[in-house]
């Protein structure tokens, strides 16, 4: 079934056409960038330019700054906590990985 306004959207852009709306638009008749991910390169698009970071990115680096929290602790208790930490959020990082390429 089609778009109930789609008739609406059809005739818009032919109108646009016809005043010449879309001539000499930036790129025009070049071929398009490599797209690495074309199954969700709109969802990536978007995420770009509105500043969004994919939930692994994020949980990558909670995992670099308690790497670092590792390296500067002496305390044995809480460097096993840390290590614990670290272990969940690689699986983390794992599962979001796989839930981002689907």
């Amino acid at each position: 079934m089609d778009h109930p306004l789609i008739d609406l959207i059809t005739a818009r852009i032919r109108a646009a056409e016809a005043e010449g709306q879309f001539d000499n638009l930036p790129g025009a008749g070049k071929p398009l960038p490599p797209c690495d991910d074309p199954e969700n390169a709109l969802i990536n698009r978007l995420m770009k330019e509105n500043g969004a970071t994919p939930e692994f990115v994020s949980l990558s680096r909670e995992l670099q700054r308690l790497r670092e929290e590792l390296r500067d602790t002496g305390d044995r208790t809480r460097r096993q906590d840390i290590m614990k930490e670290m272990s969940m959020m690689e699986a983390k990082i794992a599962i979001a990985r796989q839930a981002w390429r689907k």
